[in-house]
């Protein structure tokens, strides 16, 4: 913060209490007083009242008048050597671009490597250990990017209710999803009870009905649907996705997601470029949770990145699946680029 500057005169004036005209001299010699007093000098507004001997409202005027005439100039700035590292005003403005609660843009590139994932983690930990309270059920996806966020709890200090599973993650081939080891790794962090939803992804439609009719085999799952926070990853629509390498998909149902304009997924769901559900023969053999509970829910922390992901995120950030995202700059700034394009 650097000390306030006095206005060049005008000949017009008005009182120390009046209204929105040039100050006097002795006008503004009193502004500056208590701007100093309360921003550089951590005075309280009934502490400038005593020592100026004015009212504590006026004092409070006085302030205001001192910030609203632009007397008083606030510098925020990194210290040296960390600036390169953060990127503030790049999270202000997808925060402003997509109406997010917070953004946090992490200096490593996140490109689906083992490190990527791994700073992903770091970077998802810190801001779920600050969103997630005592109180709360925390929800969440199998993927490698959440594992990754559960390893990266194990400094941190924050803890919740319960723990439990977004989707189901049964197939038909020998693939690990890495949902035991993150459900127990969460857990254990956030000294949590564990609820798994032991169910496959997709099943036949009929059995699927009877698991959401059964009062045992819902109970996860209900769970999930009215979880307080929300962790997911995204996957795109291509061979190289994991519902794809794991079996949980073929080359058919990839074909016809493609043909609808399906981009990403979160929890095996599917949607397209603005976010819209796509009505695919998948929508009725799905467990997982809906994409609709997951907009409504108040705390959504989206950790993905990489250009591998990025028109899936833009999707699911159109979508409103997300109050925060955690990402890489990359992508960040081409996040920036489509959504000013769409203008």
């Amino acid at each position: 913060m650097t000390a306030p500057q006095a206005p060049r005169q005008s000949p017009r004036q008005s009182p120390p209490s009046g209204g929105t005209g040039s100050e006097t001299g002795q006008d503004v010699r009193l502004l500056l007083r208590a701007a100093t007093m309360y921003h550089l000098e951590g005075a309280t507004q009934a502490e400038i009242a005593a020592r100026l001997g004015v009212s504590r409202p006026t004092a409070g005027r006085l302030v205001a008048r001192a910030r609203a005439q632009g007397l008083v100039t606030v510098t925020v700035a990194a210290p040296a050597g960390v600036g390169a590292s953060i990127h503030p005003e790049t999270e202000r403005a997808v925060e402003n671009a997509f109406g997010l609660d917070e953004v946090f843009i992490m200096d490593s590139p996140a490109d689906g490597t083992a490190s990527g994932d791994a700073a992903l983690g770091r970077a998802g930990s810190s801001v779920l250990a600050r969103r997630i309270n005592p109180t709360d059920t925390l929800g969440f996806t199998w993927g490698p990017e959440q594992l990754a966020v559960a390893d990266g709890l194990s400094n941190r200090t924050a803890s919740c209710r319960r723990v439990v599973q977004m989707d189901g993650s049964m197939t038909s081939v020998e693939y690990h999803t890495g949902v035991d080891q993150a459900l127990s790794r969460f857990a254990e962090q956030l000294r949590a009870q564990p609820m798994r939803l032991i169910a496959p992804l997709y099943a036949d439609i009929d059995t699927v009905a009877a698991m959401q009719r059964d009062s045992i085999l819902s109970q996860p799952l209900r769970a999930a649907e009215n979880a307080d926070v929300m962790l997911f990853g995204v996957g795109s629509v291509s061979t190289s996705t994991t519902l794809f390498e794991g079996a949980f998909i073929d080359a058919a149902v990839l074909d016809e997601l493609t043909d609808l304009g399906a981009v990403g997924e979160i929890g095996g769901r599917f949607y397209d470029s603005d976010g819209t559900p796509v009505a695919s023969s998948l929508v009725g053999r799905t467990v997982s949770v809906p994409l609709a509970c997951v907009h409504d829910c108040a705390t959504t922390i989206l950790v993905s990145g990489g250009a591998h992901r990025q028109e899936s995120i833009l999707g699911a950030l159109r979508g409103g699946f997300a109050t925060i995202l955690v990402t890489d700059l990359d992508t960040a700034r081409w996040l920036l680029t489509e959504q000013k394009g769409q203008r």
